[in-house]
């Protein structure tokens, strides 16, 4: 007869087995079965109903409910500082290529003129980026 297995004991030896396997990890992203753009992009139906039946049934709030709080601010606080340091640190190019097309906008829009602080004429300006910023975003 089979051993029978526990939660803890399964937990425990992902816990002591799994961080071993960091190189393996490196080598399956830098050596994929199929081109991951390509595989995302025919998958797409795919996301779109299976996005759309989990809306169907709240499985996000759901989720939310089941780890709550507590367990978010635990897990968070315990991974984030460490994580987001160092992300930050690998993506500032990525940043600065995403970012940069905005910029550009916001440097070559004319905006309307100024008028003193208060005036309500000020928000045509905001108007005029917002339209303009959008119209980068989707084209």
């Amino acid at each position: 007869m089979a051993a029978t297995k526990t939660g803890a004991a399964t937990a425990e030896k992902w816990s002591r087995v799994t961080p071993a396997r960091q190189e393996d990890y490196k080598i399956g992203v830098m050596n994929p079965r199929a081109p991951w753009a390509a595989s995302a992009t025919a998958a797409n139906d795919r996301y779109k109903t299976g996005v759309t039946e989990a809306a169907g049934r709240n499985a996000y709030t759901k989720g939310i409910a089941a780890a709550g709080d507590q367990k978010w601010q635990r897990k968070s606080a315990e991974k984030g500082p460490q994580r987001f340091a160092e992300g930050v640190a690998l993506s500032t190019g990525d940043y600065q290529a995403g970012v940069q097309p905005y910029l550009d906008v916001i440097n070559s829009t004319q905006l309307p003129p100024r008028f003193q602080k208060g005036d309500p004429r000020n928000v045509e300006r905001v108007r005029v980026l917002a339209a303009a910023l959008r119209k980068r975003k989707t084209g």
